[in-house]
């Protein structure tokens, strides 16, 4: 069907404010202006925006405090009141046709560590969780990157081992607490991961406690690197 008549038939909408805009899957301009996208300059290891350039390999405060377990890091926006529209619609409010945008913006923002990956593992829901929402917005990201780069998906190489808390409303420490030891590296995988560098998909990061102790599983289990790439990051 040609896309003049589909936009007719079905009139293209802001992905956030749902105005009236001139293709699907499109952000209006005001929109487009209030959602902040990480580009240059950011932390070289977890991609933590900065205001000013401190160099290529600079590093952020957290970052030379302490190295996190994954090598690399990088997310399409910043997570905050503006965009925060963009990750519930997917996550929350069932509109799953949202993946195949955000998956664009995925690849075009993370093609560096798509190219120096092997595989992309995304992050597990627990399988109650699982059943209530009834579909992993990680998987669903990580599937929508594979049809752009053909970049495998190993969408059960990771499992949660015990159901944790929400973490919103935890401070870091407490976010760290709830997901210690939460993870396990699927037995089908092991071969799949071993001395393989394998790409992290969730769609948003705050403290890295959750990624982190994902990160810490897969190489226990054999893994190169872990990298990561997300639709979001909190930043601070």
């Amino acid at each position: 069907m040609p896309r003049a008549l589909i936009n007719l038939l079905f009139p293209p909408h802001c992905l956030v404010c749902n105005n009236a805009v001139t293709e699907h899957g499109t952000l209006c301009h005001t929109c487009w202006q209030g959602v902040r996208f990480i580009t240059d300059p950011y932390c070289a290891c977890c991609g933590q925006p900065f205001d000013f350039a401190l160099g290529k390999d600079a590093l952020c405060g957290n970052c030379l405090r302490e190295l996190p377990p994954f090598t690399r890091a990088r997310a399409v926006f910043r997570y905050d009141d503006k965009s925060r529209a963009l990750v519930t619609k997917l996550k929350y409010a069932d509109q799953l046709h949202l993946s195949a945008v955000y998956g664009q913006w995925l690849t075009s923002f993370g093609r560096e560590l798509i190219e120096a990956s092997d595989a992309m593992v995304p992050v597990p829901l627990h399988y109650w969780r699982f059943i209530g929402r009834r579909y992993n917005q990680s998987a669903l990201l990580a599937y929508s990157i594979k049809q752009r780069c053909g970049l495998s998906v190993l969408p059960d190489a990771l499992k949660r081992t015990r159901a944790t808390k929400p973490q919103p409303g935890l401070t870091r420490k407490q976010r760290k607490t709830n997901v210690k030891n939460a993870f396990a590296v699927s037995a089908h995988a092991l071969p799949l991961i071993k001395n393989k560098t394998v790409l992290l998909i969730d769609d948003v990061m705050t403290t890295s406690a959750t990624i982190g102790e994902c990160a810490k599983t897969l190489l226990s289990a054999g893994a190169s690197h872990v990298n990561v790439l997300t639709l979001a990051r909190k930043a601070g």
